[in-house]
């Protein structure tokens, strides 16, 4: 993955970000990969003003992934509480598996660790998912037994096809 460069997005990559999420994550698109959520969420997977948001604040970046100017991958890195949050993991579905996921994770943890100076990352991870989670602990990432509502009645978010979703808290040391 070496030929892989990374760089902060701007509000001029929100139209190709909010692609980007969606077609990792909701419709048809998304069931070529491995991290689709099609079969229990549907609707948005982004909002393209809490993603603005995320991009021009403080201590938050959204980090791109790209290889000869083609937008791959992204996430969101932020400072939470003391500790970096990962999250909007999003892979072109055609790539996952490919290694591009584990450098942008990689490069978002050097974000946290050495750029910010914080101790640990953590995120939250539908509990539902043992696959990703089991990405994600192959990575040095423990689960919490932390457990957070899921935003039921916040379409911003999606739009869930049962009523048993909730997330966890995985966290790493960096």
């Amino acid at each position: 993955m070496s030929d892989l460069q990374f760089r902060a997005a701007s509000i001029d990559d929100l139209d190709a970000l909010v692609a980007l999420v969606t077609s990792a994550y909701r419709g048809d698109a998304s069931r070529v990969g491995w991290t689709t959520e099609a079969d229990f969420l549907d609707g948005n997977r982004i909002d393209r003003d809490v993603l603005a948001n995320d991009i021009v604040r403080e201590h938050s970046r959204v980090v791109i992934a790209e290889r000869g100017g083609a937008m791959l991958a992204c996430a969101h890195v932020c400072e939470d509480d003391g500790a970096g949050y990962f999250g909007m993991f999003s892979v072109e579905p055609t790539l996952q598996g490919g290694g591009v996921g584990k450098a942008l994770l990689a490069e978002s943890e050097r974000v946290v660790r050495e750029e910010w100076r914080l101790p640990a990352m953590r995120m939250t991870v539908i509990d539902i998912r043992d696959e990703l989670i089991a990405f994600y602990e192959r990575r040095g990432y423990v689960r919490t037994g932390i457990k957070k509502p899921f935003p039921y009645g916040d379409a911003r978010f999606g739009i869930p096809l049962r009523d048993d979703l909730r997330f966890e808290v995985l966290e790493k040391a960096l």
